[in-house]
């Protein structure tokens, strides 16, 4: 008899309580896939990974080559459905491409995640970081912005986008084998490289959505 009751109680549950998590990746191009055919790219092999490990939840790609911080800030409320459960923010790369002050790329990164953590969303950060030739204190100032925002906010962080390809390398002719002939872009293989190590703090994201 209380298995019966188990299963009726199980079968009257509504039907967003056992819906899979939904995270939406907010990012340029290195989140949008670019240069790379569909399927190759770092939202579906995220996806393919996640499949892989038994979990049901739904990666989103909302990466649009060429935005800044700001340009995510400016389509994060059409990019946040109600379906929205966490949030993956990989924002930065087209700032420090474009020299950007690193207070300014602070001001919109910080919106964003707030946003997000006010409409209750787990939010996980990827950094980007910033090469030398723009002097130890912009490196600085940039650098550290991601970590100050993840912890004002209570988000989690992963290593900088670029060193979940190679954790050790300290110079980019060191991951050249895994990215495209520009040099900017991963390739299929360096996407791969990336899933494989950031794929576990996607994990506890999920994990996270329904604590």
């Amino acid at each position: 008899m209380f298995r019966n009751i188990t299963l009726a109680l199980g079968l009257a549950l509504p039907a967003t309580a056992l819906a899979e998590p939904t995270i939406v990746a907010l990012g340029d191009s290195l989140t949008a896939g670019y240069g790379l055919p569909e399927g190759d790219g770092l939202v579906p092999q995220l996806n393919a990974w996640l499949a892989a490990q038994g979990s049901t939840a739904t990666v989103i790609n909302a990466g649009v080559s060429g935005d800044t911080s700001a340009g995510g800030l400016s389509r994060l409320d059409w990019s946040l459905t109600p379906e929205t459960d966490a949030l993956i923010v990989t924002l930065g790369g087209n700032d420090l491409l474009r020299g950007l002050p690193p207070a300014e790329t602070a001001r919109n990164i910080d919106a964003i995640v707030k946003s997000a953590t006010d409409r209750g969303l787990k939010v996980l950060i990827v950094p980007m970081e910033a090469p030398g030739n723009f002097g130890p204190d912009y490196k600085s100032a940039f650098d550290s912005l991601y970590t100050d925002i993840a912890t004002t906010y209570g988000a989690q962080i992963t290593a900088p986008f670029f060193r979940l390809i190679d954790p050790q390398a300290t110079d980019p002719g060191q991951i050249a084998q895994w990215m495209q002939a520009d040099g900017i872009h991963p390739n299929k293989d360096g996407v791969a490289r990336v899933v494989e190590n950031l794929g576990p703090a996607l994990l506890e994201l999920a994990g996270a959505t329904s604590d």
